[in-house]
C-alpha cells in the first residue's frame, strides 16, 4: 500500500510541477497553439515516469534502481534538448524562426525535467524513511 500512496502522490506532485513549468513558460514566451503539444507531452511524461518508478520500487535494490532510472531519464530529455536545437540550428538561414522554435523546445524539455526531477526526489524520500522505519522495527 506504501508503494501505491508514494506513486499517486508523486504522480500528483511531479504532474502540478511539470504544468507549473510548462505554464510560466507558455506566459513568458507568449506562446500561443503550439504549446498544447508542451502540455501534452508534460501529462505524458508524468504518467509514463509514475508507471516506471511504480515498478522500481517493487525490486529488492529499489533505491539504486530508482536513482539509475532519473539519471536515464535527465540524460535522455538534455539530449533530446540537444537534438531539437542542433535541428533547429541546421535550418537554412532563411528558413530559421528562433522566435517560434526555441520557446517550444525550452518547453518539451524544462517540464519534463521537473517532472522527472520532482518524482525523483519524492520518491526517493519516501523509499529511505520506509527502510529507515523497516530497519528500527527490525
Amino acid at each position: 500500500m506504501r508503494i501505491a500512496f508514494t506513486s499517486l502522490f508523486a504522480f500528483i506532485l511531479s504532474g502540478f510541477a511539470g504544468g507549473l513549468v510548462a505554464q510560466l513558460l507558455a506566459v513568458a514566451t507568449h506562446a500561443q497553439e503550439e504549446y498544447i503539444l508542451v502540455f501534452m507531452a508534460s501529462a505524458l511524461v508524468t504518467i509514463c515516469v509514475t508507471i516506471v518508478f511504480f515498478i522500481a520500487q517493487l525490486f529488492s535494490n529499489a533505491s539504486a534502481i530508482i536513482n539509475w532510472l532519473a539519471l536515464c531519464a535527465i540524460v535522455l530529455f538534455a539530449l533530446i534538448g540537444l537534438s531539437l536545437i542542433g535541428w533547429t540550428f541546421s535550418q537554412p538561414v532563411d528558413k530559421r524562426q528562433w522566435g517560434g522554435d526555441l520557446p517550444v523546445v525550452a518547453g518539451i524539455v524544462l517540464p519534463n525535467l521537473a517532472t522527472v526531477l520532482v518524482h525523483w526526489l519524492f520518491v526517493r524520500r519516501r523509499l529511505r524513511r520506509g527502510l529507515i522505519e523497516a530497519q528500527v522495527g527490525a
